[in-house]
């Protein structure tokens, strides 16, 4: 028990100048037992205030904590239970009566006398102590109780342990004993014999003492006489000390009560001061002016200083209403009543704002709705935009110009109510999301009717390119007006249902398409076409076309968007750091959350809202953008490359612009169909070049789809010169360039009227000559082998159809060649008998110079019948015969040179004769 009270004090009274005197572990009586202990203490400072106090220990740890005190003139009443048993069980009467159950009678009993003596020290017997043994109810002495609380331990504690008798020698003492100890020197050795010497010398001075007591009995008289007077005088001082304690002690109460008194009064200022903060609190942050009250009950939010009034008054109801009350104010009265202004003044002004906004989102919708007409009425009425056609509505200059309204004036005129947007976001979430809907539901339906009479327009310009073509041999090519006219509705849906509008672009498309090539025309078109036939100013108008749509489109849905985030305020930054509270002016605490939390949450879902938004006011330029580009791709498919490659710029600047905006999101999704309409262009040219068929009358000459390949290419390259989907176009090209040698290679093997060797001779050779012009990197392999083929097939072609000119002459030296490999020497073969001089001779005489020069003219005549004019090989073919013949001719002669040395033997033709008869056909031809 005594390390837990030098704890106790160590660690809950000695902080708050305290000190504790007695303890007692107890518990409730009647209840599950949770000890705790009740401490007696007193304070070391003056008033002394004496409470008992309950320290329990606590539930998280080994320390303990004060948990319930008493003021010690509080109580009433000590009940022991019984004062001749021993019985742990005591009341103590306070405010109500607490019973308790000590853990022994001893620690009931100390705790019990230390009340008792603290009682008589401090109240004066103001607390009644029942069934209290007479023994622990003992009076403190006078003197003890005259003792200053702070000098005596014994008298404030009143549980201290009495002195020890023993009592240490004084210095003269211990002097006296060790001199007497040296004149008896045996003291040490005998104890017994300086015993025997002390108790006799004790003797005589004990005689000495009567003796002298009784000589002295006068003056022990006088001296007993003088005691009796000063009894006497000592009863008398301590009448008066009794009178004047008792005094004091009426002064001590009053002090006290003074005490007591002046502690009240200062707990009571401090609660005054108190009040009055809160009070000037609630004033400061709960007022709302009459001119903010005034502003949002009535003010003008039409005008531009209604608005600033509006949104100021705004603002500040808004920070009244996030106040961060303190406990206990929500039950205020006054609190309520002016909570419940608030909620009115705000369902009030965002009524009055829902309802201003509903009247200026239609007033600006029917404002730029007004005098408006349809494609159809607009193009009746202005007879196709005739020169001099006045309109009522802006329509035509938009529509001759290919441009899309502005709605700068509707985005600024409403951004004036933005911060106003942003406090109904705030306040009345359902109202804002009410504004939003209406918003989008008005701009959708005027957005969708901007952008399908835009988009007819360009669908008309576009289809209209075609009349102020020139008649060419694309318009050779019959097709029925219902199937164009088919064709064109499927742009539109398949219902098959078209509006006026539509019915007009139908009828242009099918007037445009009898003056035009065929929408199937393309590079491999065969028959009656050519890629040449292509007519460039009308791919040239077009593409100005798709880019003004493009062009018109982007600013449109920039702006938009950046309007409906700065209007709805969505997508928004804050700045300041998490945990912080946001204050405005004057320091006012706000509930609002701190902007760090959940702030990505709050991010990913605006720019939801954003895009939904978005998709439902434009959700028809995607339908729009891909039924213009299924137009014009059915007008001619060569318009992909030109689409691609717009298309794949305006998606590359939209996403450096924002790659999550609604048209960098909408374009990409376009650019999936313009990719899909050239990967199908490029097939369907491929597919075009499998089912080529050629004629069995004609010779094949350059093939259509080499030729094509090659305006293709050029085409092409100029399109993509510094394109972003240059790799796109690379692949195409291998898979065409690919497809076009495999198909020229299966066309010169079913060819019948040209030989194989010429086919692929001419056709590789420009194909090799159109791949050095071009320069296209990705095909230089290709380039190197088409040239390889065209080498090779020229090679072949010159000594299949040079063949033999000296047929007879080629036998006989065959034969001589033939002897030499049996192991004939040259110079033996002469001796051979088929093979002898005269047989040589014979042989040579059949080939003079007049009939090999017929020979060649005929062989002139028939490599020109197989020969096309396009390519003009016809010349390098005539100089590889040459160069061949010469080279037989050389060789005979070195095997006449080897084999009848000295023969004389020579040819009847020299090579100057052959020169001579090459040049001279090539100049007759």
């Amino acid at each position: 028990m005594t390390a837990i009270k030098h704890a106790l004090q160590r660690d809950i009274f000695t902080p708050n100048d305290e000190r504790l005197l007695s303890i007692v572990n107890v518990c409730k009586a009647g209840k599950k037992k949770k000890n705790c202990f009740l401490c007696a203490t007193v304070t070391t400072e003056r008033p002394v205030q004496v409470r008992v106090v309950k320290v329990k220990k606590s539930d998280k740890g080994d320390f303990y904590k004060r948990q319930m005190a008493w003021e010690l003139r509080d109580l009433a009443e000590v009940d022991a239970k019984d004062a001749s048993k021993e019985n742990p069980e005591f009341d103590l009467h306070f405010e109500k009566v607490y019973r308790w159950v000590a853990s022994s009678t001893a620690e009931k009993n100390s705790f019990i006398s230390c009340i008792w003596k603290l009682n008589q020290r401090y109240l004066r017997k103001k607390v009644e102590f029942v069934n209290v043994s007479s023994q622990l109810l003992e009076e403190l002495p006078k003197t003890e109780e005259s003792v200053p609380s702070g000098e005596s331990q014994s008298v404030a504690g009143g549980d201290e342990d009495a002195l020890d008798d023993y009592q240490e020698l004084n210095a003269r003492e211990e002097q006296d004993i060790e001199g007497m100890m040296e004149v008896c020197e045996y003291a040490i050795s005998n104890a017994e014999a300086f015993a025997e010497k002390l108790s006799r010398e004790l003797q005589v001075l004990d005689g000495a003492n009567i003796q002298s007591i009784m000589a002295s009995e006068k003056q022990v008289n006088i001296l007993m006489q003088l005691l009796d007077e000063a009894l006497s005088e000592v009863d008398t001082i301590e009448g008066k000390l009794s009178s004047y304690e008792e005094m004091l002690q009426s002064v001590k109460e009053q002090m006290d009560q003074i005490s007591q008194s002046n502690r009240l009064i200062q707990i009571s200022n401090t609660n005054n001061g108190k009040l009055l903060d809160e009070i000037q609190f609630l004033v400061n942050y709960m007022d709302l002016s009459k001119g903010h009250i005034r502003a949002l009950q009535e003010g003008d939010l039409s005008s531009s200083k209604g608005i600033e009034a509006c949104i100021n008054a705004s603002e500040a109801l808004l920070q009244c209403m996030n106040v961060a009350l303190r406990p206990g104010h929500e039950k205020l009265m006054a609190v309520k009543q002016q909570q419940h202004l608030f909620t009115e003044l705000r369902d009030t002004f965002a009524r009055r704002l829902t309802n201003h906004l509903n009247n200026v989102f239609v007033h600006q919708f029917n404002h730029f709705s007004h005098f408006k007409m349809t494609i159809p009425q607009f193009y009746r009425s202005s007879c196709m935009s005739l020169p001099g056609h006045d309109q009522s509505s802006t329509l035509s200059q938009h529509m001759a110009e290919l441009t899309l309204p502005k709605h700068n004036p509707l985005h600024r005129d409403l951004l004036r109510y933005a911060k106003l947007m942003e406090w109904l976001k705030n306040t009345q979430r359902e109202k804002y999301e009410g504004l939003s809907r209406t918003y989008v539901d008005y701009m959708t339906r005027l957005y969708e009717r901007e952008i399908k009479d835009f988009f007819e327009v360009a669908k008309i310009k576009m289809a209209g390119t075609t009349k102020e073509g020139k008649g060419n041999k694309f318009a050779t090519l019959p097709r029925k007006e219902s199937a164009l006219k088919q064709e064109t509705e499927s742009l539109h849906g398949s219902s098959g249902k078209l509006t006026g509008s539509t019915s007009s672009l139908n009828k242009l498309a099918v007037q445009g398409s009898s003056s035009r090539r065929s929408q199937s025309s393309s590079l491999l078109d065969m028959g009656n076409m050519s890629a040449s036939d292509l007519d460039v100013a009308d791919r040239t108008k077009f593409d100005k076309i798709f880019e003004q749509v493009l062009i018109e489109l982007e600013p449109l849905c920039l702006a938009e968007q950046d309007f409906i985030s700065k209007f709805f305020k969505l997508q928004q930054h804050p700045t300041l750091a998490q945990g912080e509270v946001e204050e405005s002016d004057g320091g006012v605490p706000s509930r609002q959350p701190p902007p760090g939390e959940h702030r990505h949450f709050i991010s990913s879902t605006e720019k939801d809202m954003v895009r939904l938004m978005m998709n439902k006011i434009f959700q028809s330029i995607e339908m729009e953008l891909n039924s213009l580009i299924a137009l014009g791709d059915k007008i001619d498919s060569f318009h992909s490359l030109y689409m691609l490659v717009k298309m794949s710029h305006h998606v590359w600047t939209a996403e450096n612009v924002d790659p999550a905006s609604y048209l960098s999101t909408t374009l990409g999704n376009v650019l999936v169909t313009v990719k899909r309409n050239f990967d199908k262009c490029i097939s369907g040219q491929i597919r075009q070049m499998e089912e080529v068929k050629i004629s069995k009358k004609s010779k094949v000459g350059i093939l259509p789809f080499v030729t094509g390949f090659e305006e293709f290419a050029e085409l092409a390259e100029t399109i993509f010169r510094n394109a972003e989907r240059r790799g796109d176009l690379d692949k195409a090209y291998v898979k065409l360039i690919r497809a076009v040698f495999m198909n020229v290679e299966k066309v010169a093997i079913e060819s019948q009227k040209t030989p194989r060797d010429v086919v692929m001779m001419e056709n590789f050779h420009h194909i090799f000559s159109t791949l050095s012009h071009l320069k296209i990197s990705c095909l230089e392999t290709e380039r190197r082998e088409a040239k390889h083929k065209y080498t090779d097939h020229l090679q072949s072609y010159v000594i299949n159809s040079l063949g033999q000119p000296l047929e007879k002459l080629n036998h006989f030296f065959e034969g001589v060649e033939a002897r030499v490999a049996q192991g004939v020497r040259e110079d033996e073969v002469s001796y051979q008998l088929a093979f002898n001089k005269q047989e040589l001779r014979k042989v040579i005489k059949e080939y003079p110079g007049k009939e090999v020069k017929k020979g060649l003219d005929n062989l002139y005549k028939k490599v020109d019948k197989h020969m096309c004019e396009e390519e003009s090989l016809l010349q390098v073919v005539w100089h590889s015969m040459q160069d061949e013949f010469i080279r037989q001719y050389k060789h005979f002669e070195g095997l006449i040179g080897r084999c009848y040395p000295g023969s004389g033997i020579t040819m009847e033709f020299t090579i100057g004769d052959m020169l001579e008869y090459f040049s001279s056909i090539a100049q007759s031809h």
